[in-house]
């Protein structure tokens, strides 16, 4: 495994003894990981925006890590499996190719120790070295499905380097350079936001997804009957969420804020129905941007949804 840097230094937070164990909270019984550990939530820094500043993003998401670990915290203990802090990865050189080689050998580690790597973000460029870790630990068996809930389909074409905007074009190559099939679903797609030549890329690469403005709470049932029939087709699940898909108002903090986006209310209905499956194997979150947040309103969502996915 890379060599681990893991400060456990933010791990703190409120104390209630008066309760007793029901008052604890993630402080109090996030570990750091070590070899041999029983299996558990592993989260994985990721701290790295050199894809955003490729992609003419705002940068400051490498600071990402560390901020929802703060607001985590503090967050109520509610889980009956442990969690370890397996420390941060980062990209200070520019050498993105590097850091997402690092990436994909610490997951593909905790893999293969029976944890369930949670990845912390990062710009979406978090997406091809997460890809990759599972990748290499499956070593092709079973069929691999790609579910991200994004504004963005991120399928630009990688020209010369990797940047926030080509993980999906660089994962669809590399599906077609080992004979694997490509099953991406792209959930929250914002049609501004996306040009004619990325729907045309998506749909060539039959990518099932779903616009931002059909992702309301009546459309669940139909969102469900689909997520069913993706999921049936494949063996393993990979989940990434980039934060935003949200709406501004509940998530100010990322480079490129929606318009529109996709409520928490179906969000977590998602996350919960892949999480029903036994298929999802690893998760990631990307983009949140600690720079451009108001008040922690973005650190607090996304340590929700770190709770959503481990709960």
């Amino acid at each position: 495994m890379a060599e681990l840097h893991i400060d456990m230094s933010v791990w703190q937070g409120r104390q209630d003894p008066e309760d007793g164990e029901l008052a604890l909270r993630w402080h109090d019984r996030v570990r750091p990981w070590q070899e041999d550990v029983a299996p558990g939530v592993a989260l994985v820094g990721f701290a790295c925006d050199e894809g955003v500043r490729r992609n003419k993003g705002r940068v400051g998401a490498a600071a990402a890590p560390q901020a929802i670990r703060k607001l985590l915290a503090n967050s109520a203990w509610h889980l009956s499996q442990p969690v370890y802090d397996s420390g941060d990865l980062a990209c200070e050189d520019g050498d993105l190719d590097a850091a997402h080689d690092r990436l994909a050998q610490r997951i593909a580690r905790l893999l293969g120790e029976g944890h369930f790597p949670l990845v912390l973000g990062g710009g979406h460029e978090v997406a091809f070295g997460s890809w990759s870790g599972l990748n290499r630990h499956l070593a092709g068996k079973g069929k691999v499905g790609i579910i991200n809930l994004d504004a963005h389909f991120d399928l630009r074409m990688k020209l010369e380097q990797a940047s926030s905007g080509t993980p999906f074009f660089q994962i669809a190559e590399q599906c077609a350079a080992q004979g694997s099939a490509f099953h991406y679903a792209c959930l929250g797609v914002a049609e501004a936001a996306n040009t004619a030549a990325l729907f045309a890329r998506a749909q060539a690469l039959g990518v099932w997804h779903v616009l931002d403005e059909a992702m309301t709470q009546s459309d669940l049932p139909e969102l469900l009957n689909g997520l069913d029939a993706f999921i049936a087709r494949c063996d393993h699940l990979y989940l990434t969420i980039d934060l935003d898909v949200l709406p501004v108002a509940v998530m100010p903090g990322v480079s490129a804020p929606a318009a529109r986006g996709v409520e928490l209310a179906v969000i977590e209905p998602l996350i919960a129905h892949i999480r029903a499956s036994g298929k999802l194997r690893l998760a990631d979150l990307a983009e949140y941007n600690p720079n451009l947040d108001q008040d922690n309103r973005s650190a607090r969502v996304a340590a929700r949804l770190v709770h959503q996915l481990t709960k």
